[in-house]
């Protein structure tokens, strides 16, 4: 993992602690002596949603948050927006409609596709560390197994990986399929996005969750699951 911070040196650094994966495994140097991957990358960080220079060359200043890695233009954003009319704007449209954004963390998706390259056919598994939705549309088909880690520690992880624990949780949002259900979802209406649909037909929708025995379905689903 690449660090970056204003006034000091960029730098690599392990995304978990290798004392703590060798509790779990043998650490493997190269590709060829591994028997799987673990790919630790962050959600895509977009940024604020404003851009300065695109104030300063004449737009209104806002821009897409994009909530992928590869670079997004939103083609089917609002022409008008919903929000505006600021006092200290002159305008009232803060549509950004036709604009690219990228976001600044890319490369981590890059990462999973260089370490899908170098596994072959060996399992590849991607802990994607969220606090939001996100589109995961480009790392699914790249990884054997997906997992979403909301903060919790990098041991909770592990203890799933290597099959200590098993997977009880349930997803506490929608996972967009793509930026386009992002855009066209009503921002009143809950539960309106067209969910992702992974490789084994799996619907990452609002309390959807996989254990050992396939996806869960027990007192919560039935409770808080959208029929």
């Amino acid at each position: 993992m690449f660090g970056l911070s204003m006034g000091a040196p960029g730098h690599w650094e392990y995304p978990v602690d290798r004392a703590l994966v060798e509790k779990y495994y043998d650490w493997a140097e190269t590709p060829d002596e591994a028997d799987f991957a673990l790919v630790v990358i962050q959600e895509p960080f977009p940024g604020s949603g404003y851009d300065v220079q695109d104030r300063a060359r004449g737009g209104n200043g806002y821009v897409p948050i994009s909530l992928q890695y590869r670079p997004y233009t939103a083609e089917y954003a609002r022409t008008e927006s919903v929000a505006g009319g600021d006092p200290k704007e002159t305008f009232v449209n803060r549509s950004y409609k036709g604009k690219t954004v990228r976001v600044y963390n890319e490369s981590d998706l890059d990462l999973v596709l260089k370490t899908r390259a170098e596994m072959g056919a060996k399992p590849v598994v991607v802990v994607v560390n969220v606090s939001r939705p996100v589109v995961l549309a480009e790392i699914e088909p790249l990884a054997d197994a997906v997992l979403l880690s909301f903060k919790v520690q990098h041991q909770a992880v592990l203890d799933i990986v290597s099959g200590a624990a098993e997977p009880s949780g349930l997803l506490p949002m929608q996972l967009p399929a793509d930026m386009r259900t992002v855009e066209e979802q009503c921002e009143d209406l809950p539960h309106d996005m067209r969910p992702l649909v992974d490789a084994d037909g799996g619907v990452w929708d609002f309390a959807f969750g996989l254990n050992w025995a396939g996806e869960i379905s027990d007192s919560r689903t039935e409770k808080y699951r959208i029929k």
